[in-house]
């Protein structure tokens, strides 16, 4: 009797039976699906589309077109300008402070530039550049937001759990720096945003790692139950200076939880729309996967391997399996540990690696979201068993802004 998996490899086969792998496709109905989760995930606040996490212009509106999703985070300030002025969004929040002058003169020329792209800052420095750029007076006003550090220190400031972000973690700091920047001519103070990655981008329950997974979960609670009262506190010290439009949380992997918070306004989700493997390690709410690449069998080294040309596709982050693309379909494939997954050639072991053919293709999971766009100009947009449109990718259209 064929398995869910085995109708999905026979329909993502039947749908690009023209096309020459390696090729990348994204289920729509899955996206949609996913991107309802995420927004019922977010009780009712908005949420925010990462660019990073999709890198096609097409698939973010799709998602931005969504009940419960407004605006745009974008990962630099080039690409921002890029998706105001093509129309994908009035609202882009950059997402990490940019030393780009070209493109803080490009903003600071431009009114209605100004009026929807909000640059990231969580320093004085970062406003010194801009002036050095384009003085106040000779510019519009720039949205500014902060960037809170919502990593987890016990112990005193001895551990470090989370990722290291911004210089501003406590609440009197955010407030010295909103103070200072609503004290400079030329800039509005907008926002503020936190990202708890050690919640939001750790999965809490790694495969066959149960010991781990407990740990992981436990510093989890920890770090919640601290950043509640952290973040409170630092959204009413910057009030005291400015009036915020937004405060800004979480990711795919926090939705629930960072919504939650009452001093949050709006959440950030992006990875969760296409489903990669890491948020397979996810106890609360994973996604459904929606985006796949697909490689060509080329030779049977041994009857129980299969070889396929290419697939080599390595997540940023720590070098460690879990980086690794995943071959999915059919069941049962597996890298090989002596070679990974190659940069012209992968081979597969596992049980199903002996029903292999040469021409066969298999189907792989890329580790992260938007990375996979990194690697092909376009892609293939299925609807049941046929490819219904093709799109560009960022890297399609010209751009690589990372």
């Amino acid at each position: 009797m064929a398995t869910e998996s085995d109708r999905l490899r026979e329909r993502l086969d039947r749908a690009t039976a023209h096309l020459d792998p390696p090729y990348a496709v994204v289920d729509l109905a899955t996206f949609d699906d996913n991107a309802a989760a995420l927004a019922g995930r977010a009780g009712g606040k908005p949420v925010r589309v990462a660019s990073k996490s999709v890198r096609a212009r097409e698939l973010i509106g799709r998602a931005l077109g969504r009940p419960g999703w407004h605006g745009v985070m974008a990962f630099t300030l080039p690409e921002a300008i890029w998706l105001v002025r093509a129309g994908v969004t009035d609202d882009a929040l950059v997402a990490y402070p940019t030393a780009d002058r070209g493109a803080l003169a490009e903003l600071a020329a431009d009114p209605a530039l100004a009026a929807a792209v909000t640059l990231m800052v969580d320093g004085t420095d970062q406003l010194d550049l801009v002036d050095a750029v384009r003085a106040p007076g000779g510019r519009p006003e720039l949205r500014v937001c902060l960037d809170l550090d919502a990593s987890w220190r016990p112990l005193g400031g001895r551990v470090h759990i989370g990722v290291r972000r911004s210089p501003v973690h406590s609440a009197r700091a955010a407030g010295a720096l909103a103070a200072t920047v609503a004290g400079r001519a030329g800039f509005r103070l907008v926002g503020l945003m936190s990202y708890e990655a050690q919640i939001a981008g750790l999965g809490d329950a790694p495969p066959g790692r149960a010991v781990l997974g407990s740990a992981i979960r436990l510093a989890q609670r920890g770090s919640y139950r601290e950043l509640l009262a952290r973040r409170a506190a630092a959204v009413a010290a910057v009030r005291e200076h400015a009036d915020l439009e937004f405060v800004n949380g979480g990711g795919t992997g926090s939705v629930a939880a960072t919504s939650a918070d009452p001093a949050v306004t709006e959440v950030t989700a992006g990875s969760g729309l296409y489903g990669p493997t890491l948020f397979d390690a996810y106890r609360a709410w994973r996604p459904t996967p929606a985006a796949f690449f697909a490689c060509a069998v080329v030779r049977r080294p041994a009857p129980g391997l299969a070889t396929v040309l290419g697939g080599g596709w390595v997540a940023s982050g720590p070098a460690e399996d879990s980086r690794l693309p995943r071959p999915w379909l059919p069941g049962g494939l597996k890298l090989v540990g002596t070679e990974g997954a190659g940069e012209v050639q992968t081979p597969l072991a596992g049980a199903a690696a002996a029903t292999l053919r040469v021409g066969d293709r298999v189907w792989f999971r890329h580790a992260k979201a938007g990375e996979l766009c990194e690697h092909v100009n376009e892609l293939h947009l299925v609807e049941g068993d046929a490819v219904v449109a093709t799109v560009p990718t960022y890297r399609g259209e010209g751009h690589a802004f990372l």
